[in-house]
Order: C-alpha cells, then sequence, then structure tokens
C-alpha cells in the first residue's frame, strides 16, 4: 500500500485545509475547515476554518492503535471537542454565523474492507483493478452552491466580466447558506452542535479488485469550463480520479492551478475564489 497526500493553500490568508495520517489506526482523510461569518482570530491570528480543521486532524492523528471505535463514534466526538473549543473562544454558539465548521472524508483501512466516514463536499471515491470508478460519497453541499453557482453565469451571461461584480450579485446567498447548515434542506457539516451528528454519512465497503482510494476537498474537484457544448459523457468525478491516477496528485494539483492562475476573473471556470485550499490523499493498494 502507498500513500500519496498534498495540502496546497489557495488564495485566503491560512490553508483551512488539512490532511489526516495515522499509520497506527490505518487511518486517513481530509478535513475543509471553513471560516465563520461573523470575523475571529485566535492569537495567533488564525481563523475559525484553521482551528477547525487542525483541532479535528489532532484528534484523529493522535487515536491509540488500539481505539477500535468506529469512525461515526469517533466523529461525534471529534465534533463535541470542537464545541467545546469554540465555547472557550466565547463563540455564541446559538448563532450559526459565528460557528467555525468542517466538512470531512476519512476512511480506516482493515485487511478487508475500507471504513469511511464523512460529511459536507469532502469526496471519497475508488478505483478498481478493472480500470472502473466507484463514488462512495455524495456532494451534500453541490445542490445549494449550484443555486448560487448559477447566479454567478446568470452573470457572466448578461456581460459582467469581474470577479468583483460577480461577487456582489452571489453574496447574499452565499451568507444565507449558513442557516441551512444540518438541515434536512441544507447540507451536513461538522459544527461543534450535536445536529451534526444526525446528518453524517457512514459504511464500509470491501476490497475485493480495489486498486485505489482518492479522498479530496472541494479545491481539488475537476474544473467545469462554461458554456461547454462539448462535454463528454464521462462525469467531473471520474475525470478527477482517473487524472490522478495517471498523473499523480501533485502534477494534477499543479495542472488545476495553472488553469486557474489564467482564469483570475473566474469567468472560463465560473467559481467562488481564484484559488480554493486542495488537499487530497491517494492510497493505492
Amino acid at each position: 500500500m502507498n500513500i500519496h497526500h498534498i495540502s496546497v493553500q489557495g488564495t485566503g490568508d491560512w490553508n483551512e485545509d488539512a490532511v489526516v495520517l495515522n499509520e497506527r489506526q490505518q487511518l486517513y482523510g481530509v478535513i475543509d475547515g471553513a471560516t465563520s461569518l461573523v470575523p475571529f482570530r485566535s492569537a495567533n491570528n488564525e481563523t475559525g476554518g484553521r482551528l477547525a480543521s487542525q483541532l479535528l486532524k489532532q484528534f484523529f492523528e493522535e487515536l491509540a492503535s488500539g481505539d477500535r471505535r468506529d469512525l461515526e463514534t469517533l466523529t461525534i466526538e471529534a465534533n463535541s471537542r470542537l464545541g467545546a473549543k469554540m465555547r472557550e473562544s466565547d463563540i455564541q454558539m446559538d448563532r450559526k454565523s459565528e460557528l467555525w465548521t468542517a466538512a470531512m472524508a476519512l476512511v480506516r483501512i482493515t485487511d478487508h474492507h475500507i471504513e469511511y466516514v464523512q460529511a459536507g463536499d469532502c469526496m471519497l471515491m475508488a478505483l478498481y483493478r478493472d480500470g472502473s470508478v466507484r463514488t462512495i460519497t455524495r456532494d451534500h453541499v453541490s445542490h445549494i452552491g449550484e443555486i448560487s453557482m448559477e447566479t454567478w453565469r446568470q452573470g457572466i451571461a448578461s456581460g459582467i466580466r469581474t470577479k468583483a461584480a460577480l461577487w456582489e450579485q452571489v453574496q447574499p446567498q452565499l451568507l444565507g447558506n449558513k442557516d441551512k447548515m444540518n438541515t434536512d434542506n441544507g447540507y451536513s457539516v461538522l459544527n461543534g452542535l450535536p445536529d451534526a451528528d444526525r446528518y453524517l454519512e457512514s459504511g464500509r465497503i470491501n476490497r475485493i479488485q480495489l486498486a485505489g482510494l482518492l479522498l479530496v476537498t472541494d479545491g481539488l474537484f475537476y474544473p467545469e469550463e462554461w458554456p461547454n457544448p462539448e462535454a463528454g459523457a464521462e462525469r467531473l468525478d471520474e475525470k478527477l480520479l482517473r487524472s490522478v491516477a495517471s498523473d499523480g496528485l501533485e502534477r494534477y494539483a499543479e495542472w488545476l492551478l495553472a488553469l486557474e492562475q489564467d482564469d483570475p476573473e473566474c469567468i472560463r471556470y465560473p467559481r467562488f475564489k481564484i484559488s480554493d485550499d486542495k488537499s487530497g490523499v491517494w492510497i493505492t493498494f
């Protein structure tokens, strides 16, 4: 088994992503922290999103080899610790706009199975020896983000050609999305509150013919050109996995960063940031 991993800072002040590497537990994953709408900075000037991802990373990496609690149970405890840390920092926990949050995807590898847990839009995909691709998790944020992205695309279609002007149009929708965290009509995310525990997804798959596992934050998602009348039948998640399997995580990330730098106004490849934090773990068997 070989483990490759990267974590590359985007255009923000901090890399709010984190990679989990716990060889004792054979536990690996990615975490994508998100800063609260109400600004917060620690004594070291760290954002809430940075603090959230680093706290969760530390929790999972410090697990002893003998701790065999399932990943969902462990994640519930980690989420509780996140809440305790926010309370220590005088965060008003009844105000979703103040909460530090994080998406996450983790796997624990055993002799015959892969156990996983996931929240938000961090993704887990599998590659099999016959070349087939299986997406294990669901992006629970995409249906929310697509509404705002459609507003972004409409702005481009109307003639707007600067990221700043597009952001003005879409910002009210993005701000309103925080109220939908961990609701039936919203999205799942770790936020330090018990409501997050109800929306975790977890399970296990067997290792029959399994060749590789890819875990990524949304900053590594395969870019979608717009408009793109020549789009093929292959899904973007399949393109992502095949690109990583062919070229490796580092080369794929370099290609994606170059593409983003050539589109600084986020017009050709509509997105809300010039470059988001990018983290991934590529495991081959």
